[in-house]
């Protein structure tokens, strides 16, 4: 029995998580009327379908609930994360008609966590827990407000009680996601295997994502193989699925077939433009020579980050240090997001920020925070080992920079070599 999180019996739920958007997150405009979010270029069945209630039903929640859950399908279907802004605007409207609207509340809940309102939705979700204690659904709004603030004991105390109240797909997804940050990978397949086995047969992108997620966990071991296996089947489940294709991309260029990582990253991209894809792309065409294609891709990254309207961009911070490029704008992105969510990715990549601006015994000690949990995360190690480097411990860094090798040798195509060379080094 893992000694993280305890298993039990399990059954069948449909279930939504953030964890897919890397998402455009602007606000919507409050001159946006109802009239203009019931019109959609990416119109669906159900969008129609709750439209048409809408139209029957103008004073009733129901109708603007159907059309919320709606629009957040699509925008995990198709990666148009506008759609999650059209699901708050009508999501909104409900809690106007019923403030004490049940399915209004928890859907609301779970669009402040995808729009990465992260403080909100943790405040909404213990009003809510209080309210409704025997509900699974709140103890995952808080599991994964929690992890993104930080407040691990607290997310590992909800994702036991919702594993507890319901062992669903939506819960051994989470049991999964908390399992990997506390090092635990071989738990973490395990329980992400079992969401992918319990995941609703009617809903394919639900399938294909629990895929998606257990080639990650694949992935972060350096097991590429078995990693793009998980990839292939998600798209044998759901074709075209952008993150499938972005993910057998990443695997692709892991083992070195550069050429057919291109095509798979390029038709992710093609398809819906998140920054990890553009930066993969932009870093396979820097591998293979391709200077100019991949600055262009980096330009892309930008542009998209800087359009997301939020002050949310860790990534870019990360990509400028990696670059070695605007390490004053960089190092204050990271500064913003550390005081903000101080988990251990934007401890990461802080100190590997105020490394590259030269800040080594500042660095150090923020890295240390990075590592708290003992997760196997290689870019963490690597920049642990970098950092060490610097400092003049020898030991130290040779043990972490080995970690990440070890662990996933090709954890960045190009992080990697850096590594490798720093090794060789010492």
């Amino acid at each position: 029995m893992n000694k993280f999180v305890k298993l039990t019996s399990l059954s069948l739920l449909l279930f939504a998580v953030f964890l897919t958007t890397s998402c455009f997150k602007g606000e919507v405009s409050q001159a946006e009327s109802i009239e203009n979010t019931l019109i959609s270029n990416a119109e669906t069945d159900e969008i129609r379908v709750a439209q048409e209630l809408i139209e029957k039903m103008p004073d009733a929640a129901l109708g603007f609930n159907k059309l919320a859950v709606a629009y957040i399908k699509r925008a995990r279907e198709t990666g148009d994360f506008s759609l999650n802004n059209k699901a708050e605007t009508a999501v909104k409207r409900a809690l106007e008609i019923d403030e004490n609207n049940f399915e209004a509340n928890k859907i609301y809940t779970s669009l402040l966590l995808t729009l990465h309102r992260f403080s909100e939705a943790l405040a909404l979700g213990k009003s809510l827990q209080e309210k409704y204690p025997t509900d699974s659904f709140f103890y995952g709004v808080l599991t994964d407000a929690n992890v993104e603030l930080g407040n691990y004991d607290e997310a590992l105390k909800n994702v036991q009680k919702m594993v507890d109240l319901r062992p669903d797909t939506a819960s051994y997804s989470r049991v999964s996601h908390v399992r990997s940050l506390y090092g635990d990978s071989e738990g973490a397949i395990e329980a992400m295997t079992t969401a992918a086995r319990i995941a609703d047969p009617m809903d394919k992108e639900a399938q294909a994502w629990c895929l998606v997620r257990l080639g990650e966990e694949f992935f972060k071991i350096g097991s590429y193989d078995k990693a793009e296996k998980q990839f292939d089947d998600a798209l044998k489940i759901f074709p075209n699925y952008y993150l499938a294709l972005a993910a057998k991309g990443k695997a692709l260029a892991a083992n070195g077939d550069f050429e057919n990582a291109v095509k798979f990253l390029q038709t992710a991209q093609d398809r819906v433009p998140l920054t990890e894809t553009v930066i993969q792309l932009g870093d396979v065409y820097a591998k293979t020579g391709d200077a100019e294609k991949a600055a262009k891709q980096y330009e892309l990254a930008e542009i998209i980050e800087k359009s997301a309207g939020s002050e949310d961009q860790r990534r870019l911070a990360l990509l400028w240090a990696d670059r070695d490029q605007n390490p004053d704008e960089a190092l204050a992105i990271a500064r913003r997001e550390y005081e903000t969510r101080q988990d251990i990715y934007a401890a990461d990549i802080l100190a590997w920020c105020l490394y590259k601006k030269g800040d080594f015994a500042e660095a150090q000690k923020i890295i240390n925070e990075a590592m708290r949990l003992k997760t196997k995360d290689a870019q963490i190690f690597y920049h642990a080992g970098m950092i060490e480097k610097e400092l003049g411990n020898k030991k130290a860094a040779r043990g972490f920079l080995q970690k990440a090798l070890e662990l996933s040798p090709n954890f960045d195509i190009l992080e990697a070599e850096k590594a490798k060379t720093a090794l060789a080094d010492i």
